[in-house]
C-alpha cells in the first residue's frame, strides 16, 4: 500500500468551506480522478483519507495538509495535477511526496498566520501587539458546547509582530498586517483568540473582521524560531534512496572481478 501526503490550499472564497464540505469535495476528486483508493473495512467502507489540523471555517490556509493510502503506486506529481484539476479554483493541491517517514500530523506542533486588520492603523496595532507580548498572562474567553471556557492565550504565541500597512486594492482606509507564530498546544490557541487577547489587553477591536490566512503550519525549530516544511523528510529520504543506486553505478569496480 502506498501513502502520499498532499498540501492544500484554501483561498478567496473558499476561505468559507467547511472541513466536512471540503471532505465531500476531495472525496469527488479522488473518484473523477480515478484515484486507486485503499478503503476501511465494515459496513461502510469509506476512502483511507487523513486530515491533519485543519484550519478554521472562515480562514484562508496556504498550509493544509492530508494523507492518502493508495492500493497501487502512483507517481506523486501526475496524481497531485489531477486532483488539482478536479478541485474548484482555490482549494488548490500544491504539493505531493510519498510518505516515507511516520507521523505526519507529528510534525505539525506550530502555524504560522497572517491576520490583515482593515480599518486598524498601523501605530495602533503596533501599540496593542506591545501590550500583547509584554503581558505575562492573556486571558480569553471562547464558547463551548459546554459552556464559556477562560484560558490563557499568552504561552502559546511565539511571537507577534506588525507588519507595516498593505493592500489588495487601492483604498483610502488604513489597514494593519499582523505575522503571528502560535504553537499547537492544548487547549488550542487560535487567531481570533489572540484577536480577543489584542482586545482585553489594548482594546483594539477592529471595525471589520480580521482577514486570517495561515501560511505555514510544521515543526517548530527552536534554534531559528521557524517553522519548517513537514513534507521535506520525505522528500529527504526519497532523495536519499535515488542516490543510493546512483552511488553503486559509479563505483569503481574492484580490481580482478569479471
Amino acid at each position: 500500500m502506498q501513502r502520499i501526503r498532499l498540501r492544500y490550499t484554501k483561498r478567496g472564497r473558499l476561505r468559507f468551506t467547511s472541513h466536512r464540505d471540503f471532505q465531500r469535495a476531495f472525496e469527488r476528486a479522488l473518484r473523477r480522478a480515478e484515484v486507486p483508493m485503499a478503503y476501511s473495512a465494515g459496513f461502510t467502507p469509506h476512502p483511507k483519507v487523513s486530515y491533519a489540523n485543519a484550519a478554521p471555517t472562515g480562514t484562508g490556509s496556504e498550509a493544509e495538509y492530508l494523507e492518502i493510502a493508495l492500493t497501487a503506486s502512483r507517481d506523486p506529481e501526475p496524481l497531485r495535477v489531477l486532483l488539482d484539476e478536479s478541485l474548484p479554483t482555490g482549494l488548490d493541491i500544491v504539493d505531493a511526496v510519498e510518505a516515507r517517514t511516520p507521523g505526519l500530523a507529528d510534525r505539525l506542533t506550530a502555524s504560522v498566520w497572517e491576520l490583515r486588520l482593515d480599518g486598524v492603523d498601523p501605530a495602533e496595532a503596533e501599540r496593542a501587539v506591545e501590550a500583547f507580548t509584554e503581558a505575562d498572562t492573556v486571558e480569553v474567553q471562547r464558547t463551548t458546547k459546554n459552556g464559556v471556557r477562560t484560558f490563557d492565550a499568552r504561552p502559546a504565541v511565539v511571537s507577534l509582530e506588525t507588519q507595516g500597512s498593505q493592500a489588495d486594492r487601492p483604498t483610502d482606509q488604513p489597514c494593519a498586517i499582523l505575522r503571528l507564530v502560535v504553537r499547537h498546544v492544548t487547549p488550542a490557541v487560535r487567531p481570533d483568540d489572540v484577536l480577543s487577547g489584542l482586545r482585553a489587553v489594548a482594546d483594539l477591536a477592529p471595525p471589520v473582521p480580521a482577514a486570517v490566512t495561515r501560511l505555514a503550519q510544521g515543526l517548530f525549530d527552536e534554534e531559528t524560531g521557524t517553522v519548517t516544511d513537514p513534507l521535506a523528510p520525505d522528500r529527504e529520504a526519497a532523495e536519499a534512496l535515488t542516490a543510493v543506486p546512483a552511488a553503486a553505478a559509479t563505483a569503481p569496480t574492484p580490481e580482478g572481478s569479471a
